[in-house]
């Protein structure tokens, strides 16, 4: 394993914190298959530290009123989203693998860089122009993004804003998502 490391590294929070971000990121080779490097985001999760003052830059990057609830996407964004849910005291919501949740859900499928895949959200996860933080650990191709944001809207939210905590700039993702804003806080 490497660390993600450089003296040039950039986000959308600026230098220190994209530099904060790639500190605390390990380069696992091989992984899940062979040719593939996957950018491990748990050294971040467990530094305490460090993990506050990621949250906190969200938080303040966004604005503490300018969402009604967070959506984390699975697994690795639902750590994001209840921290920032409970720092700013609205509810958090998953949007989940198929098959996952227990009541009626909104589904959609998306080609991923290794296959395809299914994400769901219970239909009744928000009322009427809900505004809705969505968050995630890693933007790649948005495959996985556009079905979140395209979900939250079916189930009657609105997009209040997106962000992840790094963006594989190199596989297009944000072009992708567009028009609506990204904002990651390390991109590489």
């Amino acid at each position: 394993m490497t660390e993600t490391h450089s003296a040039a590294v950039g986000g959308d929070s600026g230098p220190q914190v994209a530099e904060l971000v790639a500190s605390r990121v390990l380069d696992v080779p091989d992984f899940p298959k062979p040719g593939v490097i996957f950018k491990d985001l748990m050294p971040l999760f467990a530094d305490g530290d460090v993990f506050r003052e990621v949250i906190d830059g969200i938080v303040a990057y966004h604005g503490r009123d300018s969402f009604d609830a967070v959506v984390g996407i699975e697994a690795r964004g639902f750590v994001i989203a209840a921290a920032i849910a409970y720092a700013t005291g609205v509810g958090v919501v998953p949007v989940r693998k198929a098959g996952k949740l227990p009541r009626a859900t909104h589904s959609a499928s998306y080609a991923l860089e290794y296959g395809e895949a299914t994400l769901e959200v219970h239909q009744d996860a928000f009322t009427a122009g809900h505004r809705v933080l969505v968050v995630d650990d890693v933007l790649a191709t948005g495959g996985t993004a556009e079905a979140t944001l395209d979900l939250v809207e079916r189930a009657g939210g609105t997009v209040a804003g997106f962000t992840v905590l790094m963006e594989l700039g190199f596989l297009k993702g944000r072009e992708r998502l567009a028009p609506r804003p990204v904002h990651a806080l390390l991109s590489i």
